[in-house]
């Protein structure tokens, strides 16, 4: 039982930012959506070739540490393109607004206004 729980946590990689985190496992994002479905949370869909995501990406960074009460992820589209599949990602980058077990928003493209306005508008200080 300890190697796959430790299999899982060996997948899931804290990004750049301690705010943010990174799955770069099914397995993982899997279990640990089943878990926090129903919270705040920020998905970014990115990739990284991509520069608009990269143009983007500090803005997310600023975002998850100031927006605390969501959880901020990064998910790569090349590495989990079942998960962009399930949540209908066509464009990078792409954010998908989560809270209380449903999509509430959705950005697509490095539209910095737009999500920061849209992340201020769906998660408290």
């Amino acid at each position: 039982m300890g190697s796959y729980f430790s299999s899982i946590s060996a997948t899931v990689v804290e990004a750049e930012n301690p705010h943010v985190r990174a799955f770069h496992s099914a397995e993982s994002w899997q279990t640990h959506f089943k878990q926090i479905k129903d919270s705040p949370k920020l998905l970014h869909f990115t990739v990284s070739w991509c520069p608009p995501c990269k143009f983007i990406a500090p803005l997310f960074n600023e975002m998850a540490a100031k927006f605390t009460d969501a959880e901020f992820i990064k998910i790569d589209v090349d590495e989990l393109s079942d998960v962009a599949k399930e949540f209908n990602v066509e464009a990078m980058p792409t954010f998908v607004l989560w809270k209380k077990g449903k999509e509430v928003d959705r950005v697509v493209g490095a539209e910095k206004d737009e999500l920061k306005n849209k992340i201020e508008k769906h998660y408290q200080l």
